[in-house]
Formats: structure tokens, sequence, C-alpha cells
């Protein structure tokens, strides 16, 4: 089993995305076991990355749903094709057919619009990898329904029958924590927190998804990035940030950090008004060579 989680280790890494053992770990067991797996963090820290990395490491498709506040079973699911359904029914008017074989004929799955959901359990060929992504931001309601799905793999439609999954789905589950998820879900799913990543891991991930950056520059922005990230914000930056500012920096011809060039690009970095005029000044008062040295302690 070791051999085997070094193995995903390392096919993750080749796909250009920096892990360690226990994500490796995670990530194994919800395959092997057949359960989701939820991960938690904070925004732009690489959890929706590792479900797109997996789908490519096993040659999956991989099916997303994106949820959001309002996001309802229909969306999610399944829904009719109301206009194919219409002009199906004008096509057969003049006909013999009787009204229950019309509806037997237009509640049929040639006229199913699969969703997400539906998607990855009709899926014929292998597992697919389903991705639901910020399930916190959906309501408790849609969560006891997607309970229900993930727990059987199965769903009931009422014009068709019971849809069951001949190859179940790899299900990972995102959530940025906007609100306390149920504990009947949390039960049922493998569990991995990613936290900001250490110096060592963030320099890692920029060398490896910025290609072309100076030594000392990937080094700055990082230990930089560190430095912010201990203060008082309102939106803390994740990597994707780190990354953000990392690239248009390289793109800039940028080889270090220097105090005009950090005042341009500051908006790569922080997305908050306040937060850019409280890292400005505290770059402005200690200078940026300084600043950036605090990130290293």
């Amino acid at each position: 089993m070791r051999d085997e989680i070094a193995r995903l280790h390392d096919a993750m890494e080749r796909e250009a995305y920096v892990t360690d053992r226990a994500m490796a770990t995670a990530a194994y067991l919800a395959m092997t076991l057949h359960k989701p797996l939820l991960i938690e963090g904070h925004p732009g820290v690489g959890k929706t990355e590792v479900a797109k990395v997996l789908a490519r490491v096993l040659d999956a498709k991989l099916i997303r749903l994106q949820c959001y506040e309002g996001l309802d079973v229909s969306t999610a699911l399944y829904e009719w094709n109301y206009a194919k359904q219409l002009l199906h029914i004008k096509l057969q008017e003049g006909t013999a057919a009787t009204t229950r074989e019309r509806e037997a004929e237009i509640f049929s799955r040639e006229f199913l619009l699969e969703r997400p959901l539906l998607h990855a359990i009709t899926q014929a060929d292998a597992s697919p990898v389903l991705l639901v992504d910020e399930v916190d931001r959906s309501d408790e309601e849609f969560e006891a329904f997607l309970l229900e799905v993930l727990s059987d793999h199965q769903v009931t439609i009422p014009e068709i029958g019971t849809v069951r999954a001949t190859h179940p789905p790899h299900v990972v589950l995102t959530s940025n924590r906007t609100r306390e998820l149920s504990e009947a879900l949390r039960r049922r799913c493998l569990y991995l927190w990613v936290d900001y990543p250490t110096y060592e891991k963030e320099l890692r991930i920029v060398r490896t998804k910025v290609p072309g950056i100076e030594t000392r520059l990937a080094d700055e922005v990082v230990r930089f990035i560190q430095h912010v990230r201990t203060r008082r914000l309102s939106k803390t930056p994740g990597v994707a940030e780190s990354l953000d500012w990392a690239q248009a920096l390289v793109t800039l011809g940028a080889g270090a950090l220097a105090a005009d060039v950090v005042d341009e690009t500051l908006g790569c970095v922080l997305k908050d008004e306040a937060d850019l005029r409280d890292i400005r000044s505290a770059v402005e008062k200690s200078g940026v060579d300084a600043f950036v040295a605090e990130g290293a302690a």
C-alpha cells in the first residue's frame, strides 16, 4: 500500500502539483475505499486542483458541479428538454399514438438533459472524477439531497425509474468554510485540511508553476507573501495570488522586487482597498527589503 501511495504522490508531482504524503494518502484511500474526499481550507490554496490532477493521473473524465446559493436539484441532477419534447409532440399530431404512448416517448432518456450529478452516475466506460466545488455555498436542503446521491450512487427519476452507477465516481468535495457542513456529510467523507503552505513548499509551487522565474525573485515573492499573511487583512492572499503575482512580475521582466514594481503590481496579491493601503503603508515605512526579510522569520 505504501508503494502505491508513493506512486500516486509521484504521479501528482509529475502533473505539476506540489503535494505531500498526507494529501496523497487521503486521495489514495478515497479512491480505494470508494468514499468521498472532503477538502477544506482557505481560498486559493489548491483544493479544486486536487480533483483536476487526480482526473489527469487516472486518465478519467472530470465532471464539475460548481455550487452556489440557490442551487437546486434540477440544475445539479437533470432537466427535461422541454423544447425537444414540444417539437416531438407537434410532429406526432395526427398519428394513431395514444396519450400514454406519447408521454412514454417524451419522458424517456432521449429527452433527458443530464446535469453534473446524473452525468457522473451514468458514465459507462470508467469511473469519472466528480468535483463538487464549494459545497458550503449551497444550502442545507441541497446538501441533504447530495448526501443521498453520494451514499447510494443512484438517483430515482419518477418517469424513468432508478438509475444506478455502473462505475461509481471518485468524488472530491471542496469547502471554504463559509458555513458549517452537516455532521452527516462529514461522517460519510474522508477529510483533508489544506492550510497555507510553508515557505519551502510555496517556493516549490512558484518555481514549478512559473517557468523561467529568477531564483531571487521567486524567493522574494514567497517571503513577501508569507509576511503579508501574518497581518490582519480582510482577504488573505492564497497560493493562487502568489502565482498570479509571480507570473505578472516575470511578464514585466522583473528579476527582483523593487518599491515601484511592488506598488504597481500589488493588486495581483490584494483584492481589498483597505488591505492595499495597509500593506503599501507597511512597505513604505520599512522598505521592500526589510518587509521581505520579515517574511523569512
